[in-house]
């Protein structure tokens, strides 16, 4: 056990991005992650991101095992002629997350840092809680622009948020070059990040609003390197793409972080 974390709630978020292809096999997924999820519900906080088509089919059979259930984005108008957009009010009946800012919506589909703010406002004004994400590029990496490129985006997306909203904003440290890549950040690169990450939010919402909020890394994190994350003083988990697609992957991932926070792993949950 990690003495520094003690104390501290770990979250493991599974993006699925657009992928299962079938309703049942999105449903099996979910499935074979509860067990893993349930047992280390004391220590552990677990969410699901399926795509929108999934959303209601997963909510079923999540609810009442502890699981938290999240959409991948949001728009922020409550409503209108807003063609293939699903805004944040319609989310929040049943849906407890929503991921913003993502490098997929940043990179493909243009989202600019005040897209990304406008979203994230919405998304916490209707009482979701917020994955946000922040990133460099690989050419801003070797720039050795990390620290200025993380900042900015943080920076815009805290602008319009209140001290009163930081209980429910997560944020997600995910290096685009190590997305989908394999080749994930180096542990001290992630770290000095995260200490980038904080001082900006205690500048921006003060100490003791900034300490309720918790900082996740994302890129290419597997069962094989999720501890040498969560054992890092300013990390708070992990967000996770692929291996999250495989559920004995991210039953282990869970497992891991279990382990690290001091937690009883699926086997002793079982047999106690």
């Amino acid at each position: 056990m990690n003495a520094q974390r003690a104390g501290s709630r770990p979250l493991l978020a599974g993006n699925w991005k657009m992928n299962p292809a079938r309703a049942s096999e999105a449903a099996d997924l979910a499935r074979g992650v509860i067990g893993a999820a349930r047992a280390a519900s004391a220590t552990v906080d677990v969410a699901l991101l399926p795509p929108f088509p999934w959303l209601l089919g997963v909510a079923e059979l999540l609810h009442e095992t502890g699981v938290g259930l999240g959409a991948q984005d949001c728009f922020w108008e409550p409503a209108g002629a807003y063609t293939g957009e699903v805004s944040a009010a319609m989310l929040s009946g049943w849906c407890q997350w929503v991921l913003t800012g993502h490098s997929e919506r940043r990179q493909i589909f243009g989202e600019s840092d005040e897209w990304v703010s406008k979203k994230t406002k919405a998304a916490i004004g209707v009482g979701l809680s917020v994955i946000l994400c922040v990133g460099e590029l690989d050419d801003q990496f070797e720039a050795g622009r990390t620290d200025e490129v993380v900042s900015g985006q943080l920076q815009a997306a805290l602008e319009y948020m209140s001290p009163g909203d930081s209980g429910r904003l997560v944020i997600a440290y995910e290096p685009i070059w190590a997305i989908g890549t394999g080749k994930n950040a180096d542990p001290e690169h992630a770290y000095r990040t995260m200490r980038v990450i904080r001082r900006v939010l205690d500048e921006s919402l003060g100490d003791e609003a900034s300490s309720r909020v918790r900082i996740l890394y994302g890129g290419s994190a597997n069962s094989g390197n999720v501890g040498s994350y969560v054992e890092l003083p300013l990390c708070d988990g992990c967000l996770v793409g692929g291996a999250s697609l495989k559920a004995h992957e991210f039953a282990r991932m869970i497992e891991v972080v279990a382990e690290v926070y001091g937690g009883p792993t699926t086997e002793e949950a079982t047999t106690s």
